[in-house]
């Protein structure tokens, strides 16, 4: 039987397990700011999604990437030493490109306001082609009295 209530906390104690672990057991002093934005477990605990980004330029991500990519190993062995599950669910880094894909959402909302802003401005200062109301209406019957 599947139990997500389980793996919710499993993925939320491997998230702990491996920030703890990129501190402690990879000593490379090239390993950017990483920050660990969320952990998916599969519902049979045997596998585990590791979403991450890295602060900084893009060389530093690469660097970064690698060097997780290098030591996943040891660090799925600290995970794995400190779980109290019989088998140590097998690791997978994402790079998350969140972060990147919010600010290129606020670059297009700040452009699409401006634009905005724009039309708005242009169309205080129109004037109709035309006639005023542009429409037709029913003529009217007067009355005659």
């Amino acid at each position: 039987m599947v139990d997500v209530a389980r793996a919710r906390k499993l993925a939320e104690r491997i998230k702990v397990l491996v920030a703890e672990a990129l501190e402690k057991a990879v000593k490379d002093p090239d390993l950017g700011f990483v920050t660990l934005t969320e952990v998916k477990v599969t519902p049979d605990l045997s596998h585990a999604q590791i979403f991450y980004t890295v602060f900084g330029s893009d060389e530093d991500r690469e660097r970064s990437n690698e060097i997780i990519r290098q030591n996943t190993g040891r660090i799925r062995g600290e995970v794995g030493h400190n779980l109290s599950i019989r088998l140590t669910p097998t690791l997978e880094f994402i790079a998350d490109e969140l972060p990147e894909n919010a600010a290129h959402m606020n670059d297009l909302l700040a452009e699409a306001r401006a634009r905005d802003a724009e039309v708005a401005r242009l169309a205080a200062a129109a004037k109709p082609a035309g006639d005023a109301n542009p429409y037709k209406e029913p003529r009217q019957i007067e009355d005659q009295e």
